[in-house]
Formats: C-alpha cells, sequence, structure tokens
C-alpha cells in the first residue's frame, strides 16, 4: 500500500523506505518552535535534563507574540525568561518587540519553514505550515524542551483523511468559510490525529493565504496536521521568502485514507461558527438576527495581507456602527508596513477601528479587546470555546474578514452584500 504525503515526509525524516499509519517513529526535526507562554515551561523542563545545550541555533525559533508588547508584570517575566535564553544559546530566530509577529504567519514570511519540512512548535496552530507542503504540528512544551536538546521528536505515523476540492468560490467565500464548512462537515474531533490532506483542481483557485487558513485551523477537527500539495504558487512563495532547498513529497496514488469527501468551493456560501464550539456552524442565510459589541479582525487564522485588503475595501468610506468596537490587528510588522503603504490603516482609522501592533491579543483572552459579561463578538480567530476572548458569560463567532468587516458596520452578522457589495 502506498503513502500519503505526510507519511512520506515523516518516512524521509525518521530515515526509513515506508511508514504505516500508527507505527512509532523517531523522526528528525527542521525547526522547533515557541513562543511566550510555552517556552518558559519548555526551558524550565530542559533545566532537568542530562544535556543543557540545544541542538542548533538556527532550527530554533522563538517568537514573542501572545502578550506582547507585555500587558503585565507576569508577561514581562516570561519575555525576559525567552530573552535570556535567546542570548544564552545565540538563538539566531529570536522575535520581540518591533520585529515580531504572530508566529504562525511570521515564519512562512521569513523563509523558515518550506516544502518538505518536518517541524513542531509548543502552539496548537502550528499545523498552519501544511500550506507549504511542510509537515508541521502542535506539541506541548516538554517535547519542545526535548526537540530543542535533541532535534528529534516521538510520532505516531497518522491515518489520514482526504479532501477533494473542486470548483472555485464565489465573492466573499474564502479560505477561512472552507474550513469552517469542513469543520461543521465532521466534527471538532472528525479528524482526531490524522492527517487532513487537500487535494483537487480547486486548490488552483485558493490563495496561499487561503491555505494558510485552512491548515491553521486542521486541529479545530482534532486534525494531526494540515498539507496541500506542492503547486507553481507554493513554490513561488517559497522563492520570494526563503532561500532554502525544499523537498516536494507527493502522495501515492495506492495510498489509503480512512475517509474521502468531495467539496464543490462554487457551492460554498460564507459560513460562521456560533458558539461554543468551531463546528456549531451555519451559512450566512440561516445566522438571523445577532447583534454584536465587537469585531475582531487578525490573529494567525486571518491577519495576513488578504484579510486586511478585503476588510479595508469594505470599511472604506463607511463607519463602523454605533456601540461596536472594531480591532484590526496585522499579524506581522510586514504585514502592518504594507497597510500603510497601501493606504490601509487610513481607512481603517477614518472607519472608526483601532490598528494594534502584531500581537495574538484577544484570540486568547489575553489583552486588547476582552469581553465583558454578555458581550458578542464576531471574530476572525480560531476558536470560539466558553470564556475564550474573556467572560464565561460571553460568545465569540467565528468567521471570515468579509463578514467580520460588514458586521463592524451593521451592527449584527452580516454579510457585504447587505451593503450593496
Amino acid at each position: 500500500m502506498g503513502m500519503t504525503m505526510t507519511q512520506k515526509i515523516l518516512a524521509a525524516h525518521a530515515g526509513l523506505p515506508e511508514v504505516k499509519a500508527g507505527q512509532l517513529i523517531e523522526a528528525e526535526l527542521d525547526l522547533v518552535l515557541g513562543n511566550d507562554i510555552t517556552t518558559p515551561v519548555a526551558i524550565n523542563e530542559m533545566q532537568k535534563l542530562d544535556t543543557q545545550s540545544v541542538f542548533n541555533k538556527d532550527k530554533i525559533a522563538l517568537v514573542m507574540d501572545h502578550f506582547i508588547p507585555n500587558k503585565d508584570i507576569k508577561s514581562a517575566q516570561n519575555c525576559k525568561c525567552c530573552r535570556e535564553f535567546a542570548c544564552r544559546h545565540d538563538i539566531t530566530n529570536y522575535f520581540d518587540v518591533g520585529e515580531m509577529g504572530i508566529e504562525h504567519a511570521l515564519l512562512p514570511e521569513k523563509g523558515l519553514v518550506v516544502a518538505g519540512d518536518a517541524v513542531i512548535g509548543a502552539d496548537s496552530h502550528t499545523c498552519t505550515y501544511g500550506a507549504l507542503g511542510a509537515f508541521s504540528t502542535g506539541v506541548g512544551s516538554t517535547d519542545m524542551a526535548a526537540g530543542m536538546v535533541t532535534g528529534k521528536a516521538w510520532f505516531k505515523v497518522p491515518s489520514a483523511i482526504k479532501f477533494e476540492l473542486t470548483g472555485k468560490p464565489s465573492k466573499w467565500v474564502s479560505g477561512k468559510d472552507v474550513i469552517l464548512h469542513i469543520i461543521g462537515m465532521i466534527g471538532v474531533d472528525g479528524a482526531l490525529y490524522k492527517s487532513m490532506e487537500f487535494t483537487g483542481d480547486g486548490i488552483k483557485n485558493l490563495t496561499m493565504d487561503d491555505r494558510f487558513t485552512i491548515c491553521n485551523m486542521a486541529i479545530e477537527a482534532g486534525g494531526k496536521n494540515g498539507i496541500f500539495p506542492v503547486d507553481e504558487l507554493t513554490k513561488e512563495y517559497i522563492k520570494d521568502h526563503s532561500k532554502r532547498d525544499y523537498t516536494v513529497y507527493e502522495a501515492d496514488e495506492d495510498a489509503e485514507y480512512d475517509a474521502v469527501y468531495t467539496i464543490d468551493l462554487s457551492e460554498l456560501k460564507p459560513t460562521i461558527a456560533f458558539p461554543h464550539l468551531p463546528e456549531n456552524t451555519r451559512t450566512i442565510d440561516e445566522v438571523g438576527e445577532v447583534k454584536i459589541d465587537q469585531s475582531v479582525i487578525g490573529s494567525c487564522t486571518n491577519g495576513r495581507i488578504d484579510d486586511m485588503r478585503i476588510a479595508a475595501e469594505i470599511l472604506k468610506g463607511r463607519k463602523v456602527a454605533k456601540g461596536v468596537r472594531c480591532i484590526v490587528i496585522p499579524a506581522t510588522q510586514s504585514i502592518y508596513l504594507q497597510c500603510i503603504r497601501e493606504g490601509l490603516m487610513e481607512i481603517f482609522v477614518e472607519a472608526g477601528a483601532v490598528v494594534s501592533t502584531p500581537t495574538c491579543g484577544p484570540c486568547l483572552g489575553g489583552y486588547m479587546g476582552i469581553l465583558a459579561e454578555g458581550e458578542r463578538c464576531i471574530s476572525t480567530t480560531n476558536r470560539n470555546f466558553v470564556g475564550r476572548m474573556g467572560h464565561v458569560d460571553s460568545e465569540v463567532y467565528l468567521a471570515s474578514p468579509a463578514i467580520a468587516a460588514a458586521s463592524a458596520v451593521t451592527g449584527k452578522i452580516s454579510c457585504p452584500c447587505e451593503l450593496g457589495l
């Protein structure tokens, strides 16, 4: 029996001719990632090991993004711990205030991940890099510590689900709608510890930013990872951002999948996940009257330049509804600068939105947009669990930047078409 794309990458990194679903392997790593929340825990765990040195200072990335700039003493202490560790071990890829970004947007932008890589990160949305044809997955801080020391990690080889994408999305349907549709279809545990492998001629109609968004939320379906084939668009992205060599892996024709789903992108509608799970989805025509108090446009899911441009297109010449707070967060300094150069910042501010420095901030209920009791937020982030963005009696509705921007204008969950767009 043949291997899936993910299985081929894992086999190569384990030095094996082939692997099978369920097999335990030890694989070499191309990158180990941590942030300002998870890295201090990993550093403490590393101190318990016999070896105190890192395996390769160039293959560790530490990104300060969750509470940056620091919101309180504890977050400042965490960053100080990371900063001192990076200095002590001469970590090449340490990103702090002024050069940081949200990790899963920053690493591809910096060219630190390319096709064929095997990457672990002490953050669940590390699965984002599958958009580049890499195997990437989230791990705990203990595994991060072991990875930093040994450059290796243990894996149980995942079985796979194939998603055959066909057709072309209609206007205002993006990668966020695709992945919310899938999660609504299979559930938050529908791909539990499986590789979500995306194929089909519809992929050519998805931008790289769409693909990053889709892979980012593979974990919300329980997936071990999400992964796209490496096409010309992928190669062009890698060429533009990285000088590293890369390897293209393709699934065998006789690869085995636990299930195969065919999704016609042309039939999808803007999709919203209602509280309190990403699987609780409804299409825009099923939403009804849902008033909002806040709109957040950003995060590792939807803070890229395409997302900023879509939000600006909708907000241009319009005003955020009275009583609604609209928070826009470009995912990296580079994206922030691009927004300035394109005049997007002016559009956001004139519309009555606020623009933040790159940060995870409100996504995890950190800061820059905490919800009070009874408040509702439409958000381009990836999770809407109870209390995720603040008070346990607040509500988070997940949507695309188009829906979040239109909703900010109308004061209720809305499609841009309601604004005549």
